[in-house]
């Protein structure tokens, strides 16, 4: 890798003036110096693209405008508000969070490293709250910063994964101008977003060329490096869908592990689905395999054999607290799962 200082002359100031007249300045977090809105984006724009963050970010904040009724709020609904945006474990970790600071100080900290250390806040979150709220003097590492650096200094892949992040926070810090922390910061987000893309950059309006190793030799392509991945790992469940036409039995599953929180379609048992039914109250009239849903996860891939039950309902209501009858009309709008949406709005009278 290039040292910072041998190549970065003027980064900063061409990260800042290009900020000005090209970057981003309409997005709704980019009006508030609150801290808890900017946290709120932060952790929803996490692995997920800026449109389709707007409409959730709306809503989130329509119903939890505050901290404290953030904090207040049931976990159950909190997760209804964050349903299709995925990665679940970032809704359950944000009202952990709310939950942690309205149970301290109330507020989040102007301290990167005092944030840092709350449920879900991660070094890059941290300083992203501290320079946008504050205006404090912090490194932001997110995906696109990552990207930009890697190219611009022709960072490659150090020996260890936890020694490559070592690297590239201190090149990070090293790069940061002594004023306009936050036009730079966001400079450097919208940069890798629209110009330094991991597809098809567009380096001849990319404010960086003139300085950049990739672009001068040709090496946009391959920088930054990809480590070599496992193939993910095969796992196969399968699932029951009792319905009696109006309802659809879900379970909520297990606060943690996958989709920790929210509502799914029950385990089918070693006993069987008319057995199952039974026992929960329903006569099994048909049932019939639907075709498999293939579903990847971040280490693995899910198979889901389900199997369509239509049932009645005999008047006992299924006995177990984590069972529960959903209306279908209600199905849009649950905590599901993407593929146990998809495959329930294909129900009549869903949506």
């Amino acid at each position: 890798m290039a040292d910072a200082g041998d190549c970065a002359h003027g980064f900063a100031s061409r990260v800042i003036a290009w900020q000005a007249a090209n970057g981003r300045h309409d997005l709704p977090w980019q009006k508030t110096r609150d801290p808890y809105r900017i946290w709120i984006s932060e952790i929803m724009l996490q692995q997920t693209q800026v449109q389709t963050v707007l409409p959730y970010y709306a809503r989130f904040l329509a119903c939890f405008p505050t901290l404290e009724a953030l904090a207040g709020a049931p976990l159950e609904r909190v997760l209804e508000l964050w349903s299709g945006l995925g990665y679940y474990a970032r809704a359950r970790h944000l009202h952990r969070c709310a939950q942690a600071v309205a149970a301290g100080a109330g507020k989040l900290s102007a301290d990167p490293e005092e944030n840092a250390r709350l449920p879900g806040v991660g070094r890059s979150t941290a300083a992203a709250i501290s320079v946008f709220a504050f205006g404090s003097r912090a490194a932001i590492l997110d995906g696109n910063v990552k990207r930009v650096l890697a190219r611009c200094f022709a960072a490659e892949s150090a020996a260890t994964a936890t020694q490559e992040e070592r690297r590239m926070w201190a090149l990070a810090e090293a790069l940061l101008p002594g004023s306009g922390i936050e036009s730079y910061s966001q400079g450097m987000m919208d940069l890798g977003a629209t110009v330094c893309t991991r597809h098809q950059p567009r380096c001849a309006v990319c404010p960086l060329h003139e300085i950049c190793i990739a672009c001068r030799d040709g090496r946009q392509a391959e920088l930054p490096r990809r480590r070599t991945k496992r193939p993910p790992a095969q796992r196969l469940t399968s699932m029951l869908l009792l319905t009696d036409g109006r309802r659809v039995l879900l379970e909520r599953r297990p606060p943690v592990g996958l989709w920790g929180g929210l509502l799914s379609l029950p385990e089918a048992s070693a006993d069987g689905a008319e057995v199952f039914a039974e026992r929960h109250g329903c006569r099994l009239l048909t049932s019939r395999a639907l075709a498999p849903i293939e579903h990847s996860f971040t280490h693995f891939r899910l198979t889901m054999q389900v199997l369509r039950c239509q049932v009645e309902v005999l008047g006992q209501q299924a006995n177990q607290a984590s069972l529960e009858w959903l209306p279908v009309d209600a199905v849009a709008a649950a905590a599901l799962p993407a593929p146990i949406r998809k495959l329930l709005l294909t129900l009549p009278d869903a949506g």
